[in-house]
């Protein structure tokens, strides 16, 4: 039995970032919510989903890079 530690980095990395992502969408818009109502906590939920978009943007140029250089480096 083999250990990839890439793979076991990789799936790190991606809990990691999901597990920040719940923090700050659950968690940070619930505080604001509870603190200064429903209006600001909708305010935040769209500011943080129009931080999001580059940063979506940026890991799919990224991931479209990756694929392309495995593509091409197959031969």
């Amino acid at each position: 039995m083999t250990r990839d530690l890439r793979k076991y980095a990789k799936q790190t990395n991606v809990r990691l970032g999901a597990g920040a992502f719940l923090l700050l969408f659950v968690i940070g818009v619930a505080l604001i919510y509870f603190i200064y109502g429903a209006g600001a906590a909708l305010m935040a939920f769209l500011c943080l989903l129009g931080a999001l978009v580059p940063i979506l943007l940026i890991f799919l140029s990224l991931a479209l890079l990756d694929w392309i250089q495995k593509r091409a480096n197959s031969d």
